[in-house]
């Protein structure tokens, strides 16, 4: 036993305890924070068992849905592609969840493509694949077709040629030489040893590097760890939505043209097992589209590499997809309307689009099953809000944001011409989650240093589930931009990086079982309790200055996440 031989040891804790009981009673009076709806919202998503223990069924009052929903938007109806079959049927088991939960106004509500974006996109999805390499051993390939792309038409069976295309100029020198041939687009990919862990947290250190940032890095990127992307996927990347359309178009006609039966790619972000893609051009007819397919990065090196040693190598794919008419997009919308100033409103919500290489389970049916489980507490306590809240979830993000500008653009205010709406004047706020299965480790502030205090306070109240730091950082890539961009308060939460960026972000990895049930249910609680403060809060979250007209064109955004 040891025992503490000054007594200015103690004083000093005491002091230290003192003080920061002492601001946190002066921020929560100062906000006015609800504690006893907090402990209310704890009991519903943990039950009474305690705060945040993960896994589902707890005993006691209440009891988390999270991952119920979140099976329901991954295993039973994913992937979700824009305009998919999937994606439509998850549509409608979502309305009629959200109906029986008791929400109001619930509803598909649609959305032209051709507001957002220079060309529709068309619902697709594959119904058959099957691939191997043939010549000069037999291997089958772990691939996916790439969202878009035609089938074969039948089992084709080729020769495969190099012809890595990683600018315009590089399709010159392929002209003439792949007529008849499957095609390898990009170099043999370097697969560095991987020397440190897939998945992690934030540690103290790296959130209190957050915070001294004081002039916000326009476009910055997430937050979480990952690995680069590097040739032609480096080159799309640095592109406008507008560049990477017109560039993807070139580049199938290109292909299509020189008579190529079809292309196949990979990237070193995919390495041990890991298949990461998105998709081909969807402007003018994608029905014409040549078949391509993404495979792992190491059986794409073997093939490439016998290529290169002028060792013959046939393969042999079977592919079939399908295209159906529906271009016309929606977004879910819901509502619990607010007791006295219900034209004033609160959102929450998160993109409801996947890419197909997974079940698009942390990106984003993670984001989407904590906004409705918000919708579903909050509904479930009966809590008589000022404020109407809706919950929204967004079609079309992977495809640069669409769904959510195109709302934006018809509720509040048109980017183009920056002319607010009454609905601009009645906003109050939104949250957005799109960083994975991460637990909640503070937020954005996007710019809005005035909205520090307000979060501080709120956060304050949440000690015992997240450290709350609150960053002036801007974050990218996701729908809170769309919100941003007119000068509406719309805010990402900062996320732990998980395997995010290493495994599952547009991959075949991305599903259900990489999602940590205790972190989703952490969301929900504290996601819940920021919806409620800010639809009871006597004015709404301040916002900065309404942004200059914009000319037509980018979203604020290059693609979603």
């Amino acid at each position: 036993m040891i025992m503490v031989s000054s007594r200015k040891t103690g004083i000093a804790v005491l002091s230290v305890s003192l003080s920061a009981s002492a601001l946190l009673i002066a921020q929560l009076q100062q906000e006015k924070v609800d504690l006893n709806v907090i402990h209310k919202i704890k009991v519903a998503e943990f039950g009474n068992g305690g705060g945040g223990g993960g896994g589902r069924g707890r005993g006691g009052a209440g009891g988390s849905k999270v991952m119920d929903t979140m099976w329901s938007l991954t295993d039973r109806y994913g992937p979700r592609l824009t305009n998919s079959p999937q994606f439509r049927a998850a549509g409608d088991w979502a309305v009629g969840q959200l109906k029986e939960w008791g929400m109001s106004n619930v509803h598909l509500e649609k959305w032209p493509t051709k507001e957002v974006t220079s060309g529709p996109i068309p619902g697709w999805q594959v119904t058959g694949y099957s691939g191997a390499m043939v010549e000069p051993t037999y291997m089958p390939l772990d691939g996916v077709p790439v969202a878009w792309t035609a089938g074969t038409g039948g089992p084709i069976t080729a020769e495969v040629v190099m012809a890595p295309v990683e600018s315009p100029a590089d399709m010159e020198k392929q002209k003439g030489k792949l007529k008849g041939k499957i095609v390898l687009t990009v170099p043999v990919q370097d697969l560095a040893l991987p020397t440190t862990p897939l998945a992690s947290r934030y540690t103290s250190e790296q959130l209190a590097d957050l915070v001294p940032e004081v002039i916000p890095v326009p476009g910055a990127g997430r937050g979480g760890a990952g690995g680069g992307r590097g040739g032609a996927f480096a080159a799309l990347a640095n592109m406008t939505p507008e560049e990477r359309t017109a560039y993807q178009e070139k580049l199938r006609n290109f292909f299509r043209d020189e008579g190529a039966l079809m292309t196949i790619s990979a990237t070193a972000r995919g390495q041990s097992g890991t298949l990461f893609g998105g998709g081909a051009a969807r402007q003018g007819d994608p029905t014409k589209n040549i078949p391509q397919v993404s495979v792992t990065a190491e059986q794409y090196n073997r093939i490439a590499r016998l290529v290169q040693h002028n060792v013959p190598v046939k393969l042999t794919f079977d592919i079939k997809t399908q295209f159906t008419p529906d271009t016309e997009s929606f977004n879910v919308i819901a509502e619990i309307p607010g007791a006295t100033k219900p034209d004033e409103v609160v959102m929450v919500g998160g993109h409801f689009d996947s890419w197909h290489y997974g079940t698009g389970a942390t990106d984003n049916a993670a984001g989407s099953a904590v906004a409705m489980e918000v919708m579903r507490i909050l509904k479930s306590l009966n809590l008589k809000m000022d404020r109407t809240v809706r919950l929204a979830m967004w079609g079309g993000e992977e495809e640069g944001l669409l769904g959510s500008a195109a709302y934006v653009k018809s509720h509040f205010a048109d980017p183009a011409v920056m002319k607010p709406t009454k609905e601009h004047d009645n906003f109050a706020g939104y949250f957005n989650i799109d960083n994975g299965t991460g637990r909640i480790r503070g937020i954005y502030l996007q710019g809005n240093e005035m909205a520090r205090p307000v979060f501080e306070a709120w956060f304050a109240a949440l000690k015992d589930l997240t450290p709350g730091v609150v960053t002036i950082r801007n974050t990218g890539g996701t729908d809170h931009q769309s919100f941003d961009r007119v000068g509406l308060p719309g805010f990402q939460f900062i996320q732990d990086p998980m395997d995010y960026d290493t495994r599952t972000h547009h991959s075949n990895m991305d599903v259900y079982d990489r999602i940590q049930a205790a972190d989703l249910e952490q969301m929900a609680v504290i996601e819940a309790a920021f919806v409620y403060h800010a639809a009871m809060r006597p004015e709404k979250l301040p916002r900065v200055d309404l942004p200059a007209a914009q000319p037509a064109g980018g979203r604020g955004g290059r693609g979603g996440n």
